[in-house]
C-alpha cells in the first residue's frame, strides 16, 4: 500500500472591494505559490512574479514580472508586483503565479486585495 501524497494546500474567499465582489484563491505547490484574484469569475491574465537573483541588495530584493497569458500592459506589471511580492517574500522567495481579472485596479482596491490575499495565506 503506497503512502498518501500530501494534499495541496488551498484557501479561498470572496470579499467586496469597493462594491465589487472579489474572489481570491491561494494554492501552495512545492515550487511556487498560485494566487488567483478575480472580479469577473475567471482566471484572466496569468503573470509570473519571480525574485530576481541578480539583485545584490538584500534589503530591497527586485522582482521580475512576465505576462504568460493575456494582455501585456504596464498596469498589469504594476498590479502584479504590488500584489505578489509580499507573498513571495513570506514564502521564502518562491516564485508566484498570479491570475488577475480586475475591474478596479485603483491603489485603494489593490491595498484591500493584498489584505484578502493575506487572509488566504497557505505559505
Amino acid at each position: 500500500m503506497s503512502s498518501a501524497q500530501p494534499v495541496i494546500k488551498s484557501k479561498q474567499t470572496v470579499k467586496e472591494v469597493n462594491g465589487i465582489s472579489t474572489q481570491v484563491v491561494c494554492t501552495e505547490f512545492s515550487n511556487y505559490i498560485f494566487v488567483v484574484l478575480t472580479q469577473y469569475g475567471k482566471m484572466g491574465t496569468l503573470i509570473s512574479v519571480t525574485p530576481d537573483s541578480r539583485s545584490n541588495d538584500i534589503s530591497t530584493p527586485s522582482f521580475s514580472t512576465k505576462v504568460l497569458l493575456g494582455k501585456d500592459e504596464p498596469l498589469t506589471h504594476v498590479c502584479a508586483k504590488n500584489l505578489a511580492t509580499f507573498v513571495s517574500q513570506e514564502a521564502g522567495n518562491r516564485p508566484v503565479l498570479l491570475g488577475l481579472a480586475l475591474k478596479d485596479s485603483s491603489i485603494d482596491s489593490i491595498k484591500q486585495m493584498k489584505d484578502i490575499i493575506k487572509s488566504c495565506q497557505v505559505w
